[in-house]
């Protein structure tokens, strides 16, 4: 079984998967729309609680994103992108720190990118970290 890698936006258990769909943003252009991963409560191998401010300044600067939606004008310049896409939804890329729009939908976070600040694609982010 895979971990769970994307953590769950808190929405009210009567909205259906179709009325929840309908309540993250919808990217336009080049934009993509990605989540951000989960970060842990603990440091790693410890029972030691990591404070909310090292967490919250690890999700404020993360380069590990998850990619939801795509804008209909995202990787369609063939001159820029003569090879396809970079990335497509589903995947796991890699961006500066600090990159992106920042927005919350029921107090999950996510961001809007350009298409052209993907720097790498990965299969598992876990233990990926800033250096």
């Amino acid at each position: 079984m895979k971990p769970q890698l994307v953590e769950e936006a808190q929405v009210p258990p009567e909205f259906t998967e179709e009325e929840k769909g309908k309540q993250l943003p919808t990217p336009v252009g080049y934009k993509l729309l990605c989540a951000l991963p989960t970060f842990d409560s603990k440091f790693v191998g410890t029972d030691i609680v990591r404070p909310d401010a090292v967490i919250d300044q690890e999700r404020l600067a993360t380069v590990v994103l998850f990619v939801l939606k795509m804008g209909p004008d995202a990787y369609r310049d063939e001159k820029k992108y003569p090879y396809g896409p970079w990335c497509k939804p589903g995947q796991f890329v890699l961006v500066r720190q600090y990159s992106g729009t920042r927005v919350q939908v029921w107090g999950k976070e996510m961001r809007l990118i350009n298409d052209d600040m993907v720097e790498a694609v990965i299969d598992d982010p876990r233990g990926l970290s800033r250096a």
